[in-house]
Order: C-alpha cells, then sequence, then structure tokens
C-alpha cells in the first residue's frame, strides 16, 4: 500500500493506524455509502483522533482511493497465486477469472460500493483505473495466446480482454445480487469454462 501523502514517511505504528483507517472506512463505505459516510466516523471506529487523520490523507476521497487501490492490489494478487507461469497463457486466462470471480464474492460488499459509487464524478478517475488495468493485463495474455496459437491472431486482443473483465464484472454482479444462485466454485468454473470457450472462438 502506498501512502497518500507524497513525501510522508510512515512508521510501523504509522503505517498500522493507516491501515485501521482504511479497514474502518471500507466498513463505513459499504454500510452508508461514500457520501453519508463521515471522517469523523470513521476516525471514531478505527480509534484514532481526528487530528491524525488528515496526517495520513488529504481528504475522504483520497482515503477512498486507497481503498480501492489496495483492494485492487490484493485482487492482482489473487489472480497471480491462481496462475502457472508455466501453463499456456489462455490457461492462466481462465485460472485468473476464476480467481477474480472467487475474490469478487468473497469482497461482495466493497464491490456492490463500488457500483453505485462509479455514478460520482469525484471518483470516476479512480474507479477507472481498476478496470483499466485488469483489461491491460488480460490483453497482454490475449496476445500471448495468440501467439501460442490458442487464440485466432485476426481478432482484437483488447477487445477480447474487455470482454474478460465484461463477463466477471457481470457474472460477479449477478451472483452478488441473488440472480445467480450457484456456489460461488462453480461459478467460477463457468465463467472461466465460458470465458475460455469465448476467446478460442
Amino acid at each position: 500500500m502506498t501512502d497518500s501523502t507524497p513525501g510522508r514517511r510512515l512508521t510501523d505504528q504509522g503505517k498500522e493506524r493507516k491501515q485501521q483507517l482504511v479497514e474502518q472506512a471500507a466498513i463505513l463505505f459499504a454500510e452508508r455509502g461514500y457520501d453519508d459516510t463521515r471522517v469523523v466516523d470513521i476516525c471514531a471506529g478505527a480509534g484514532v483522533a481526528k487530528g491524525l487523520f488528515y496526517w495520513y490523507f488529504e481528504n475522504k476521497e483520497a482515503l477512498f482511493a486507497e481503498l480501492v487501490r489496495t483492494m485492487r492490489l490484493r485482487l492482482r494478487t489473487a489472480q497471480g497465486e491462481a496462475m502457472d507461469l508455466a501453463d499456456p497463457a489462455l490457461d492462466r486466462i481462465r485460472h485468473g477469472t476464476e480467481a477474480s470471480v472467487r475474490f469478487m464474492a468473497q469482497h461482495r460488499a466493497f464491490f456492490a460500493l463500488l457500483e453505485v459509487e462509479q455514478r460520482s464524478n469525484s471518483l470516476a478517475g479512480v474507479l477507472r483505473e481498476g478496470t483499466e488495468i485488469h483489461a491491460a493485463d488480460t490483453a497482454r495474455l490475449v496476445k500471448e495466446a495468440q501467439v501460442e496459437g490458442d487464440i485466432p491472431e485476426d481478432r482484437d486482443a483488447q477487445l477480447l480482454a474487455l470482454g474478460v473483465v465484461g463477463a466477471v464484472a457481470h457474472f460477479s454482479h449477478f451472483h452478488r445480487s441473488g440472480r445467480i444462485e450457484m456456489d460461488v466454485d462453480a461459478l467460477a468454473t463457468f465463467v472461466g469454462d465460458w470465458v475460455t470457450a469465448a476467446l478460442r472462438g
């Protein structure tokens, strides 16, 4: 996790307090929404004096951005841990897809929050970053799979990558909202199969 305030080095205790603020914010944002969560409530829940909040973050928006980027890093870590670099790229896409579905189910409150906050102009940039990074990571693997002969070379890698990202997001949304009643592991396998078949064309 990176420091929100440029040039400011934190002690171990400072990093722990900062993480407490991020974790408490995640809980309150999920319960109340971004707009209805006050800095003073985050501080009270985290057991951190309000005056210290601005040592770690410029404002509530900066804290939200830190939360989003922290969760994005955790998602990429989960994706990476699910992949074996010795596997063909198409298999890595499948395993990363399955890991993404499981991660989103495990953190359903956070991703439900993101869906609501996508309508906020002030937060749009940081929310878009996650989709762009996921798509770029996937596009690189698609190109590898094209070289390996598992995906047709005449298909646009970026469009295919966006399809993978969209499939993960939409199936996860339908699962989260109760429109898909399926064990998350079974859903992850289904989405992995669906993405693989779509990429093979």
